[in-house]
């Protein structure tokens, strides 16, 4: 396959990501098919139109179902509020077309085990938008490990943390109501931090939980009064891995200060890693190594020993950012349709993260341990 042609729902944060990543993909990556910028949706017209023609999009519509039905569309990019992630997927894949959809998959278990098995029936590829385990910090953090160098993962500890609904006078939005949103802070950021965790010690098999709502309304934009949030703003559990070793989780959408901590420890039997996506293009090693005054974290900054960093730049020490992140994810999709190495997470791998953060909120409500749904 040398082209294939995108269709991209959505033109905010998430969209703009997908599209720049779109177009840098091949730029950057090198071997892979031409994304063709095909067809963008979003409402009104105008703005459609309008996206289109900044994006680089040959055509714009309003109505996502003429995006999914267009025969010159192979691949669906997922990018809008998450009410509306099974519906649209559930349609590309019936179109049989492929799908990038961001996390989290839908409002419920129920809804991500129904994409997850269309999905599988219909043979299509599927992705979902978890590219901070695309860092190459983060890809070097779990070679270290495979290859023994903190000795037996023992602890995880994981954290992250944002303040964009810390204040309590943000005006009420879709992302506080159970309808639109599914969960709160587990749902917007608790999964990514469950596919770090996932990713660098395996599956968790049960866990005890709490949640808070901290600001329980908000005012309503038009200043008619205030609205009930339905969902939470933090959330923690003690977790019990598959392999034996333990760990905690914690989530806040309400930790003032905070912008994009997600950050995780690994405590080894023989040393530890530590990172945080504030400091992304960093990782913290320490080894039980040496004479005993001597021993002292290591910091490992990246560059082009940790691929596929010297895709984007030679020197080492010079950065990557977000939205790199997202080319290595929408070049690793590519590469896969084209008939190459599976890329991950696909739908059905996703469902695992999302079955870790509903169970936080079942034990949350239920009060007591309970076993990931298996």
């Amino acid at each position: 396959m040398h082209e294939v042609g995108i269709g991209l729902i959505g033109t905010g944060f998430m969209g703009k990501a997908h599209a720049l990543a779109w177009r840098a993909a091949r730029a950057v990556l090198g071997d892979l098919p031409h994304a063709r910028p095909e067809l963008l949706c979003d409402t009104p017209a105008e703005r459609a139109s309008g996206m289109a023609d900044q994006f680089g999009f040959a055509r714009a519509c309003e109505d996502w179902r003429e995006l999914v039905g267009d025969d010159a569309v192979d691949v669906v990019s997922i990018t809008t509020p998450n009410r509306m992630h099974r519906e649209m997927a559930l349609a590309a894949i019936a179109a049989g077309k492929h799908v990038w959809c961001e996390k989290p998959m839908g409002l419920t278990l129920d809804e991500a085990r129904e994409m997850a098995a269309a999905a599988a029936e219909a043979g299509v590829k599927t992705m979902v938008g978890y590219n901070y385990i695309r860092n190459p910090a983060f890809l070097h953090a779990r070679r270290l490990m495979e290859e023994g160098a903190i000795g037996r993962p023992v602890h995880f500890r994981g954290v992250v943390d944002e303040d964009y609904q810390a204040d309590p006078e943000l005006a009420w939005t879709w992302r506080a109501r159970l309808g639109e949103a599914g969960l709160g802070a587990l749902g917007d950021l608790g999964c990514h931090l469950v596919s770090m965790a996932y990713g660098l010690m395996g599956p968790i098999d049960s866990l005890i939980a709490d949640m808070q709502t901290i600001h329980e309304t908000r005012p309503l934009p038009e200043g008619t009064g205030r609205a009930d949030v339905e969902n939470e703003d933090t959330a923690s559990a003690l977790v019990r891995f598959s392999s034996g070793a333990q760990g905690t989780l914690s989530a806040s959408r309400s930790a003032w200060g905070r912008k994009n901590k997600l950050a995780f420890e690994v405590h080894g039997t023989k040393g530890m890693i530590a990172f945080d996506q504030e400091r992304m293009n960093e990782l913290q090693l320490y080894r039980d190594e040496g004479p005993a005054g001597e021993q002292g974290f290591k910091t490992i900054l990246t560059g082009p020993a940790h691929p596929p960093y010297g895709m984007f730049c030679p020197a080492p020490g010079h950065q990557l950012g977000f939205n790199d992140l997202k080319a290595i994810e929408a070049g690793a999709f590519l590469r896969w349709i084209a008939g190459g190495e599976k890329s991950s997470p696909d739908f059905a791998e996703a469902l695992e993260f999302e079955k870790v953060i509903h169970a936080i909120a079942r034990s949350a409500r239920e009060g007591r341990r309970v076993e990931v749904d298996g």
